[in-house]
């Protein structure tokens, strides 16, 4: 084992000779937010769809207490009149905290949207930090008589997010060292953002160092016995940090060249148990071009076929639950590691990542709501009875599907086996609703969903006007942001 000193002089001899060198993925995403020339209209046409669906849920977040406690300025009275605005109130914020308050809505009924690999993580978390930033600059640049930035570009911006993120993700697994995935937020909106602020190479490379030197949050409130509300605002926490990364390295703040690779102390070795982090694929616009949507209920995405299934076979059993023996659940590894539950959930957190528990309510109401989750349903004892029921089996096929860059899927199968020897048919998803296989079915949904979660907060005239001008792709590219956010003030 080496002692301290020498520990200190292997390290200092280390950066001595790669001193004028900067890690390659540093270099990378550098590179891809500053020079990339985003062309493919499929990305685009998603990104509009992200941001409406990231827009509706965050407006639907403000429907719940727990939610709306964490908004406003970060102290009473630390408004800033003309800056970043929180769509759905009259907050104006500085877009440090504008970022965090943004970012916590879009995430807080984990109903955003979802990118699955060897890590998870929701992309469209990132536009936290980018809606925030864009209408903060284009405010100013209004009043400086320059030319803001368009919903265009926030667009182009949420695509170069998603994309280092989802990339990230596809061989990098920080659940594998008990890391949560806002790393991955928060080093992509770090990377964008940078950019936006007109950053160059070498301070977008600066944020980016310390983006990776900050390490990440361990994913302890997403497990048992800890799961709690902090993974509904971890995501408006990395973005929070990305912009004030990016102000400092905007302002001069020194970056650190080999944040990821220097022996002993950098990411790698402290926090990756020596792995070095790849790129799984070239950066471009795949991420954006096969994310996943949540449309039609609230669920940990590895759940969402399960609950799909559980949804047919409502009708059958609403009226035989006392004749279930037994419910047969035949799911993927991820889901297994992730939210197969037993025993008590304490709080909305921890229902919504519990397999069992967002089948037993498709089994017993033939749908899923964000207030299902909430204490007054879980009360209902047939819930627990059903969980009780059980049985969590792994199919390997479904496991390696769910990894197979062509396939993505993400299979469940449900069946219900009666006391009297008979049995439901074993019914089978593949591909939930908000797969790239299913986008001629899902995406006239999004659009349902989002006016649907407009009209939470907004008379239906407003409503109908938000949504006929987000329809309209020509019109709603072509926008300031600040005149289109200036829609969403309540």
């Amino acid at each position: 084992m080496e002692t301290e000193s020498e520990l200190q002089m292997s390290t200092t001899d280390y950066i001595q000779k790669n001193d004028s060198q900067v890690d390659q993925l540093l270099n990378d995403l550098a590179d891809y937010v500053l020079d990339y020339t985003v062309e493919s209209e499929e990305a685009y046409r998603i990104a509009q769809h992200v941001l409406l669906d990231s827009l509706g849920t965050a407006i639907l977040s403000l429907r719940f207490p727990e939610c709306a406690k964490h908004l406003g300025p970060v102290v009473p009275g630390a408004n800033l009149p003309g800056g970043a605005r929180v769509p759905g109130t009259r907050y104006e914020l500085e877009p440090v905290h504008a970022a965090f308050n943004i970012g916590c809505m879009i995430r807080w009924l984990d109903y955003n949207d979802t990118w699955l690999a060897a890590e998870w993580g929701h992309p469209s978390d990132n536009l936290g930090a980018i809606l925030a930033v864009a209408d903060y600059l284009s405010r100013g640049r209004v009043v400086e008589g320059k030319s803001p930035f368009t919903i265009k570009d926030v667009l182009t911006a949420a695509i170069k997010a998603h994309e280092i993120q989802g990339i990230l993700a596809l061989e990098n697994s920080l659940n594998r060292v008990g890391l949560d995935h806002v790393l991955f937020v928060k080093v992509a909106s770090t990377a964008v953002v940078t950019a936006m602020l007109g950053g160059s190479r070498e301070q977008v490379v600066n944020a980016l160092s310390n983006a990776w030197l900050d390490g990440g949050s361990l994913r302890t409130y997403r497990h048992a016995p800890n799961t709690g509300s902090r993974k509904s605002w971890a995501a408006g926490d990395a973005t929070s940090r990305a912009v004030r990364l990016a102000l400092m390295a905007l302002n001069g703040e020194m970056g650190y060249s080999t944040a990821l690779s220097a022996k002993h102390w950098g990411f790698q070795d402290v926090l990756f148990n020596g792995k070095a982090l790849v790129l799984g694929r070239p950066l471009g616009s795949y991420v954006m071009e096969n994310v996943l949507f949540k449309i039609s209920f609230p669920a940990e995405f590895h759940a969402q076929t399960a609950v799909e299934c559980a949804f047919q076979l409502h009708e059958s059993v609403k009226d035989r639950f006392d004749e279930i023996d037994q419910i047969t659940l035949t799911t993927h590894q991820s889901a297994i590691r992730i939210i197969d539950k037993k025993g008590p959930l304490h709080n909305p957190a921890d229902r919504d990542h519990c397999l069992q528990y967002m089948v037993a309510i498709g089994l017993l109401y033939g749908t899923l709501t964000a207030e299902h989750y909430e204490d007054e349903t879980a009360s209902d004892p047939r819930i627990d009875e059903l969980r009780k029921k059980m049985v969590v089996i792994e199919d390997e096929q479904y496991s390696k599907d769910y990894l197979d860059p062509e396939k993505r899927s993400i299979a469940n199968a449900v069946q219900i086996h009666f006391k009297d020897g008979t049995h439901s048919e074993k019914v089978i998803c593949e591909y939930p609703i908000g797969h790239r296989k299913r986008r001629a079915e899902g995406l006239p949904k999004v659009l349902e969903k989002f006016e649907a979660n407009l009209l939470t907060r907004f008379p239906r005239k407003k409503a109908a006007d938000i949504l006929q001008l987000s329809s309209d792709y020509n019109r709603l590219t072509e926008l300031p942001v600040q005149e289109y956010l200036s829609l969403y003030v309540i």
